[in-house]
């Protein structure tokens, strides 16, 4: 039977997941690709948040008096940094890895921000619940889903005075792609999804019938007495809708460079195939393109997979759990506070100036429990309110790492006969030159642990 490379199992691993260890990677080289790629899709079980019940922060406080009000906002702040590094710390330890990476894209696809964490909660256990089966599942779901209701207006959508949000963002940036649409089929869309709504107290959808325009409408050229489900039915009949999440699934788990010949390969099959997306990652995962010499190391960790490859491979605790939040700050990604609907731009986006000396600097402070100096310059006064930050906006603010590692574990990894360039080779996915290697022997690191914190502390560990 013939094997598949280290480089590969990584390759796919840090894809289709957030890493995997050496030990864990070699045991696998003796399998073939196909029975690897299978594994990835078997869930042991779902792994859904629950942080929050329904209840358990108040609704509706605007007519609270002022220090009642004030003090549930505090609690809403408190839970919404709960969940954020209950999800992150999940994110390093789930059985399921390729359940939750799919989960993270659509979290950023369907990106939204709302007070109500509950409702944030449940929008994020939606979106698993349907990660990885038709499409159709889950945009009909989101988008009658309480969060998108609400965040894209469409609450208060009626016949009377028809809200285009929701379905100017549903084409442009959930299936179709600035362009592939035309402001006449915006309108007449909006029309169709009036009186689609959510009741406040239970957060379910209400299709309130009395606000909905039953006229004919004219989408796509098409007319007829159109609701909300028909407008979803007529945009995934649509070629372009296969070839948009194509073409987005392809930047998100391959390259930033788009193969426009493969993207059209994949959205034909998509399409053809009900867009169920299980099939189409198989496809890609198993694609002999997908392990090109250039799609390897070749796109940037956006800092949810930097922080949460690093906390899977040496187990890290966090003691302070808001070092999670200061750290997602500081890199540019906090989860479930996207900066606008449409969601993190990823990519080269990733990095500037200030973010990539964090990102040098954090392997060995959190792997060292050294102190980490946070940087806010921020215009979003919406960020520092969620993080309790409004009396140090403008501050240098200085955290304690504040980790435990166990470090008998994470250097079980290796055998101890390891030599140098199997170490470097298992730990980074680009391949580095001889000059960088010799640079690297010329540090003289004297245990395998120092050796460790060098090479995730180097520009070449923020490529995957």
């Amino acid at each position: 039977m013939k094997g598949t490379s280290l480089t590969h199992i990584k390759h796919l691993y840090w894809r289709a997941g957030f890493g995997i260890s050496p030990d864990e990677a070699n045991k696998l080289t003796e399998l073939s690709l196909d029975p690897i790629v299978d594994r990835l899709f078997e869930c042991p079980y779902p792994e859904n948040l629950h942080i929050v019940d329904k209840d358990t922060v108040p609704e509706g406080i605007k007519m609270m008096p002022a220090i009642e009000r004030k003090t549930i906002q505090k609690e809403r702040r408190e839970y919404g940094e709960m969940l954020n590094a209950y999800w992150l710390e999940q994110l390093a330890a789930t059985r399921n890895p390729l359940l939750e990476k799919i989960t993270l894209f659509w979290h950023g696809h369907f990106a939204c921000r709302i007070e109500n964490i509950y409702a944030i909660q449940e929008l994020n256990n939606i979106q698993r619940k349907y990660a990885l089966g038709p499409f159709k599942d889950l945009l009909m779901a989101v988008s009658k889903n309480s969060v998108m209701l609400q965040f894209l207006n469409n609450q208060q959508n009626k016949k009377s005075h028809p809200n285009e949000n929701f379905a100017r963002e549903l084409m442009e940036l959930f299936t179709l792609g600035h362009g592939n649409y035309s402001e006449q089929d915006v309108k007449e869309s909006a029309r169709a999804f009036t009186g689609w709504g959510f009741d406040r107290e239970t957060l379910d959808f209400v299709f309130r019938v009395k606000q909905h325009d039953y006229e004919d409408k004219i989408v796509f050229g098409k007319t007829g007495n159109f609701d909300g489900e028909d407008i979803i039915d007529l945009i995934l009949a649509n070629r372009l809708t296969a070839y948009f999440i194509c073409r987005k699934i392809y930047k998100y788990f391959v390259n930033d460079n788009p193969d426009e010949i493969i993207i059209e390969e994949l959205a034909d099959g998509y399409r053809a195939n009900n867009y169920n997306t299980e099939s189409l990652l198989k496809t890609i995962f198993k694609s002999k393109w997908f392990y090109d010499e250039k799609n390897i190391g070749a796109k940037i960790k956006s800092p949810v997979e930097f922080i949460t490859g690093l906390t899977r491979t040496f187990k890290i605790n966090y003691n302070d759990k808001k070092v999670l939040l200061q750290m997602q700050r500081g890199l540019g990604q906090i989860l479930f506070y996207p900066p606008n609907v449409a969601g993190w731009a990823g990519g080269r986006n990733w990095i500037d100036s200030s973010t990539i000396m964090l990102r040098l600097k954090l392997p060995s402070l959190l792997l060292s429990g050294g102190v980490i100096d946070f940087d806010f310059q921020s215009d979003d006064p919406d960020a520092f309110k969620m993080m309790e930050m409004h009396n140090r906006q403008r501050e240098k603010v200085r955290e304690k790492a504040n980790t435990t590692i166990d470090w008998k574990i994470a250097l079980s990894m290796f055998p101890e006969n390891a030599t140098r360039d199997e170490v470097m080779n298992a730990i980074l996915q680009p391949a580095l030159s001889q000059v960088q290697k010799d640079k690297l022997y010329e540090l003289n690191e004297s245990t395998l642990q120092k050796l460790l914190i060098q090479l995730v502390s180097m520009p070449e560990y923020q490529m995957c």
